[in-house]
């Protein structure tokens, strides 16, 4: 049974670093993983998609800020965040699926389907 589990969110200042952490269980063969988030009042973005060989693909509000790495060795995906902006206050949340093709571009429609989510670390930058 896959089961994602995030940690490592908190309360920073504005232009402060937080690095989330999902750990995976349950994942034996390819796929793709991701971190998402939402905002109140608003709908879920995707922030970057990373699959099993070490494609990515960032969102463009977040790149040169936010970096997605995995240690297959302990069954986690990380999200180093950099220059934190009060924009950045969301829920943060790992979701992953299988494998397919082209699920690292997924559009955010077709990641609704994935069928894997963790609760979610609540990230809040003040300024």
């Amino acid at each position: 049974q896959v089961q994602l589990v995030e940690s490592g969110g908190g309360s920073v200042q504005a232009g402060g670093s937080l690095r989330l952490s999902c750990t995976a269980s349950g994942f034996d063969s390819s796929y793709c993983m991701g971190w998402f988030r939402r905002a109140p009042g608003k709908e879920r973005e995707g922030i970057v998609v990373i699959d099993s060989d070490g494609s990515t693909n960032y969102a463009d509000s977040v790149k040169g800020r936010f970096t997605i790495s995995q240690d297959n060795a302990k069954n986690t995906l990380y999200l180093q965040m950099n220059s934190l902006e009060p924009e950045d206050t969301a829920m943060y949340h790992c979701g992953a699926e299988w494998w397919y093709p082209g699920c690292v571009s997924e559009s955010s429609e077709g990641v609704d389907s994935w069928g894997y989510w963790g609760q979610g670390t609540q990230v809040t930058v003040s300024s």
